[in-house]
């Protein structure tokens, strides 16, 4: 199966505590099918400007991603965000935001793009997620990301879409920021009643909840790195190799759902190693499989009789 993602492709400007980058490779939608199209084909829907180096699509391309929906706007510049790492890779210090092109992005599907069975809506404006919704025909799932921005400003309409999608993928504090709850699986269940029916929260260095539909809740860990370098586009990696798998499996099965959260967690770990997409880029899927089982044998072990 294929994967639809609808977001932003930015250049990035960051510093952390091992170095900086200039004008670098970013985006939800860069990272989401840089990690995606190790596993399935992708179709790509965002806006850059002129200043977009013609390098970057060519990676894309190369990477067999469907780029009938990327429009690069005459005399415009490309959205471009500056930020800065301290000691707590965690939290990033925004520096600067120039929304450029994207600050009118109006997401217009390929007539082959609207029948994709896998969707996800990256992190942009509800009205925009909604405006794809709109146009995607019997999606097998579909999911999505936001932020605290959209909680905070545009809670009703994030409520609306939140009710026509399948999965809502968050981190911590924005799960009790939508919820108003401090514990986070009180929070995750009081979304759920909102309209979604699975929630994935993302914990950063502690890995990621999935909260079914029907109740079950499945852990997956994040790999125990030595170091880690660049953070940023973690959790659209994560997306990526979690939406990825499904499509690779052909199902969204309880097995499959599990599969594609340690996935997630395996692309997310590569993500970070270095900045932006470069070692994304060199990712081997010999390299995936081995790191697969490496986060199978995390949490191996027998069972205890007790008596």
């Amino acid at each position: 199966m294929s994967v639809l993602v609808v977001g932003s492709v930015a250049l990035d400007s960051l510093e952390t505590p091992f170095g900086k980058r200039d004008d670098a490779l970013g985006g939800s939608a860069t990272y989401f099918s840089t990690a995606a199209s190790l596993l399935t084909n992708v179709r790509l829907v965002a806006v850059i400007g002129d200043d977009f180096p013609e390098e970057h699509v060519d990676m894309l391309k190369k990477r067999n991603v469907d780029l009938g929906g990327l429009t690069r706007v005459k005399g415009g510049k490309t959205f471009r965000w500056k930020g800065k790492y301290g000691e707590n890779l965690n939290e990033a210090q925004t520096l600067d935001t120039q929304l450029n092109v994207f600050a009118d992005f109006a997401p217009e599907l390929p007539e082959h793009f609207k029948d994709t069975p896998l969707v996800f809506l990256a992190n942009i404006h509800p009205e925009l997620q909604l405006r794809v919704l709109d146009q995607v025909r019997n999606p097998k799932l579909v999911a999505m990301d936001t932020m605290n921005l959209w909680i905070n400003i545009e809670r009703d309409r994030l409520l609306k879409v939140l009710s026509r999608v399948d999965v809502l993928t968050i981190n911590d504090g924005e799960a009790r920021l939508l919820a108003g709850e401090a514990n986070v699986v009180k929070a995750a269940r009081a979304i759920q009643k909102m309209g979604v029916k699975a929630l994935i929260v993302k914990r950063g260095e502690f890995g990621a909840l999935f909260f079914d539909r029907d109740g079950s809740v499945f852990w997956a860990p994040a790999y125990p790195l030595e170091s880690v370098f660049d953070p940023t586009g973690a959790g659209d990696t994560f997306a990526g190799g979690f939406m990825g798998t499904l499509a690779m499996a052909g199902a969204t099965t309880g097995s499959a759902l599990r599969q594609a959260m340690v996935m997630g967690c395996v692309m997310a770990s590569f993500t970070v190693e270095e900045f932006s997409v470069d070692r994304l880029q060199r990712v081997t899927k010999a390299e995936l499989r081995t790191r697969f089982e490496l986060f199978r044998k995390l949490t191996a072990f027998d069972t205890v009789e007790i008596g």
